[in-house]
């Protein structure tokens, strides 16, 4: 059971490194970095990335807030092994008490607590945190110091650029001298997400690194090896971390692109061993799958592995693609290039594979260029009066509107119900209301439908618990109330005679004083 008080510094424990001695000492010196990655970077992927070749592992994000007074969130978040390590903890939060609650509860998990100051999304906005701190410099001066002082492990920082090169600087160094003992810079700005996402400015990377004593590692462009050992090159950084690239490819840091099938049945084994949600297996396998799921003929594999939810389907979709692939992989057969959806296409946006779609490979993002031009280009379509509009038809032929469409989409994904158990399912046996032609509240003790019942009840002053309407309740709470206020009324009027008052009135005017009483 999990403690639901913050843990105390151990004070037995080894003096706290902090700088390069925590980075040599603790964490090995590691080059090769696997990015904290929200419900990605779980404990059997990270035990994948070890084995090949991944120096130093993040834990997936998790909520400070959360982790500390959730005992459930905290118990399925702290899944790691003495394999594991090194290890870095990201929490996320604006509240430097929360945060330190949460870090005192992690640290002895751990070698490192790092705090969350680079996502840019939605619910990042929203929530308060990630990013959208930036600019509260004080706060974070606060949380960073906060977590320095009273934990027992060092505390570490990611972070995104300014587009104001002078202004990174500066926000790198504040952190560092609030007590950031490692500092992960992504070259990308806040703004630079989804289709936006664009290249990352190693160079702004470079700058921070020429400003800060404290071990750095670089973030953003990391699609192979050779990246790796470029951008180590260029910033000057002590290590490199990868987020999508290494979901693509979880043997990128050895510089090898194995077979999809093969780090799919390595990772689903680590799943069996260090179980986690089956969220993130999906997440997973379309990852690693990503270029073959593009492939038209391969609709079928996409949709079992959309519905698939136990380890045994998803074996029997890895096993699929490994059938499907592995005679063209050993040069059995010749492989014959296949049509790709129409995302996939030259005109879609995204490029093509750079290898066979079988190969682990980096996922290559269309520009924001590109992105911007279809943008505008769907508008000009959208005010165009003589454009050509899209149809849709059912198996039999009939046109149908886009949502039938959707629905009968759905429901090709469940090939285990039949027509007839979808109809019996959407039929509705309704009974109807005594009064009118609407259905019947299924609880109303006078069987009408809400309308006739609410107007019955204030008719003849009843209640009807079934449609939560308390017309007669009210009415004697009101009652209540009004006799409550006029006997207070009442007492207020009636002069209050002290005690040692009454005898003299009694012997002076006995008349008088049955008055008073």
């Amino acid at each position: 059971m999990l403690n639901t008080q913050p843990e105390m510094v151990n004070e037995n424990r080894a003096p706290k490194l902090a700088g390069y001695d925590f980075y040599h000492s603790v964490l090995g010196a590691p080059r090769y970095v696997v990015a904290p990655m929200v419900d990605q970077s779980e404990l059997a992927w990270r035990m994948l990335c070890r084995r090949y070749g991944a120096q130093l592992c993040y834990s997936p994000m998790y909520h400070a807030n959360l982790f500390a007074t959730d005992l459930k969130y905290r118990k399925d978040a702290l899944q790691t092994c003495p394999e594991d390590r090194p290890l870095i903890i990201q929490f996320c939060g604006n509240d430097p008490q929360q945060i330190l609650e949460a870090a005192l509860a992690a640290q002895d998990h751990c070698d490192a607590v790092d705090i969350n100051l680079g996502c840019p999304q939605a619910i990042a906005k929203r929530g308060h945190y990630g990013s959208f701190l930036q600019d509260e410099w004080e706060l974070l001066t606060e949380i960073v110091r906060t977590l320095h002082e009273k934990l027992s492990v060092p505390v570490t920082c990611k972070i995104r650029r300014f587009e104001d090169r002078e202004k990174t600087i500066k926000y790198a160094k504040m952190l560092e001298a609030a007590g950031c003992q490692l500092l992960t810079v992504h070259g990308r700005t806040r703004e630079q997400k989804g289709p936006l996402t664009g290249i990352a400015d190693w160079s702004y990377i470079k700058d921070v690194r020429q400003h800060v004593k404290i071990p750095m590692f670089a973030n953003g462009n990391i699609l192979g090896l050779d990246d790796v050992h470029r951008c180590l090159d260029e910033t000057g950084v002590d290590g490199v971390m990868s987020a999508e690239g290494n979901l693509h490819n979880p043997a990128l840091f050895q510089g090898i692109a194995p077979p999809v099938w093969q780090m799919a049945k390595e990772y689903l084994e680590l799943v069996d061993q260090y179980p986690c949600p089956t969220s993130y297996i999906r997440g997973h396998l379309f990852k690693l799958f990503h270029h073959i799921m593009n492939i038209r003929s391969n609709a079928q594999l996409r949709e079992q592995l959309a519905t698939g939810n136990q380890l045994t389907q998803f074996h029997a979709v890895v096993a699929k693609v490994q059938e499907k692939y592995e005679p063209y992989h050993t040069g059995v057969t010749k492989y014959e290039p296949e049509e790709m959806e129409v995302n996939m296409s030259a005109d879609g946006g995204e490029e093509l594979p750079m290898l066979q779609p079988w190969l682990c490979q980096p996922y290559i993002r269309a520009s924001p260029e590109s992105h911007r031009q279809k943008i505008a280009e769907k508008q000009r379509e959208a005010v165009d009066p003589n454009r050509t509009k899209r149809q849709y038809f059912d198996n039999a032929g009939n046109e149908i509107s886009r949502k039938r469409m959707k629905k009968l989409r759905r429901r090709q994904r469940r090939p285990n119900k039949t027509d007839a158990q979808f109809q019996l399912r959407h039929e509705r046996h309704l009974e109807y209301c005594e009064q009118c032609a609407n259905p019947l509240g299924s609880k109303c003790e006078f069987r009408l439908c809400r309308i006739c019942c609410r107007d019955k009840c204030y008719a003849d002053d009843c209640d009807c618990p079934g449609h939560g309407i308390l017309i007669k309740s009210r009415r004697a709470k009101a009652k209540q109330f009004e006799a409550h206020c006029r006997q207070e009324n009442n007492n207020d009027s009636v002069p209050i005679v002290p005690a040692a008052n009454r005898t003299a009135i009694d012997r002076d005017d006995p008349a008088l004083a049955d008055n008073v009483s």
